[in-house]
């Protein structure tokens, strides 16, 4: 359900534009800045999954879906509308699944073959979530059914400079 005024924003690279190697495996791999707008009424928490549907098949063993996770955040407050460049302190009661690394914070983007698409969604839900942190992508998928209320996403591009 795409909510055409809640919008997901960032300061450092524009929707479909180039990710700034900064953010990247090739520079200080930090978060990039986001913020967002309008969330729907009724909101009570927001979920963030950064992921990248581009894997070559060669990784399918590792990763069957071919989706590479890079980041998931989950249980953000409502009154929370931002997350500075790099953030490392979260609000209270933030939570994080667990990424293909096998990590519960941000990877950034690290292609190893050819340019990907990273995408940036988030979930806008009448809920906070009752799920342990460290859950994986495809069960936070499934405690999200009957409970998005909005979602948006921003999505960015990145090709290694150094393959």
């Amino acid at each position: 359900m795409e909510t055409k005024d809640f919008v997901l924003r960032s300061t450092a690279f524009i929707h479909e534009g180039e990710i700034p190697a900064k953010y990247t495996c090739e520079g200080d791999d930090i978060s990039p800045p986001l913020s967002w707008l309008n969330p729907p009424e009724g909101t009570v928490s927001f979920v963030l999954i950064c992921d990248d549907p581009d894997v070559p098949v060669m990784f399918q063993d590792q990763v069957p879906d071919l989706t590479w996770d890079h980041w998931i955040v989950f249980n953000i407050p409502a009154n929370v509308n931002k997350f500075d460049e790099g953030i490392k302190s979260f609000p209270k009661g933030v939570q994080f699944g667990k990424n293909t690394w096998g990590r519960n914070d941000y990877g950034g983007p690290c292609p190893p073959d050819r340019k990907h698409r990273y995408f940036f969604k988030l979930y806008a839900l009448d809920t906070k979530l009752d799920i342990p942190d460290g859950i994986s992508k495809d069960g936070l998928l499934q405690n999200l059914v009957g409970h998005v209320i909005g979602q948006t996403e921003l999505m960015g591009r990145y090709e290694k400079k150094n393959k």
